[in-house]
């Protein structure tokens, strides 16, 4: 427990190491947060950004996020199908205890993949139109009250697009995940995309900042520099 407290403290500071809000001369910089709005990431990109049309931009899963999702799926199935199928031969019932563990474990891999895939799929949305942003699978004006969105704000109150990086540290390997989050305009964030390509994930703020008219402020260049260096 104490160990993993103290990599978690780590992660943080390595996050914003080398950064100083104050050269962005803004006083929204230096009342946000410059640590990760959510822990973990990944190690590869697992969203891009697609423009539906020019009022329209979506961060759409990759095809490699999906085969990564479906990896847990199939993982889950294959070994619920090799058991059946070596106590069927066997001539043993599948009610019994020797059966039921290694069928519990395989749907587990289901459904955390199955879980995955709808939540690592849902929509994320920057719409002129609707003046919202939102990630799910509902719009806005398709619920009764927006409170219900967790993941949701209008376009007017995003003050800045902020990119961060959070340093990952795993037991067989270590990592750089890199955040894109909204800044609104009460210092408050809300997290877009995480993943690992930091080269895309700028390339992204970019065009958000273009379409929407707001600064990108990046925390990331040095701790990039002294990552690769």
């Amino acid at each position: 427990m104490f160990k993993k407290i103290m990599e978690k403290l780590q992660n943080l500071a390595v996050a914003g190491k080398g950064f100083d809000p104050s050269g962005l001369n803004d006083p929204i910089a230096m009342q946000t947060q410059w640590t990760p709005v959510k822990s973990g990431g990944a190690n590869f990109r697992t969203h891009k950004l697609v423009s539906i049309d020019p009022n329209r931009l979506e961060f759409k899963s990759t095809i490699g996020a999906k085969m990564f999702y479906l990896i847990f799926m199939l993982m889950g199935t294959g070994a619920m199908v090799v058991f059946s199928l070596s106590e069927i031969s066997a001539g043993e019932s599948l009610l019994n205890i020797e059966m039921i563990i290694p069928f519990l474990i395989g749907m587990i891999f289901v459904v955390v993949g199955a879980g995955m895939f709808y939540f690592g799929t849902a929509p994320i949305v920057f719409d002129k139109y609707k003046a919202s942003f939102w990630k799910g699978r509902k719009a806005p004006d398709e619920v009764s009250d927006r409170k219900e969105i967790k993941y949701f704000a209008e376009l007017g109150n995003i003050h800045a697009l902020q990119v961060i990086s959070e340093y990952c540290r795993g037991d067989k390997s270590s990592y750089y995940s890199y955040e894109l989050n909204l800044v609104l305009e009460d210092g408050n964030r809300i997290n877009v995309v995480d993943h690992g390509n930091l080269a895309k994930l700028r390339e992204n703020a970019q065009a958000l900042s273009s379409f929407l008219g707001k600064p990108v402020w990046d925390a990331t260049i040095r701790v990039d520099n002294n990552f690769t260096s």
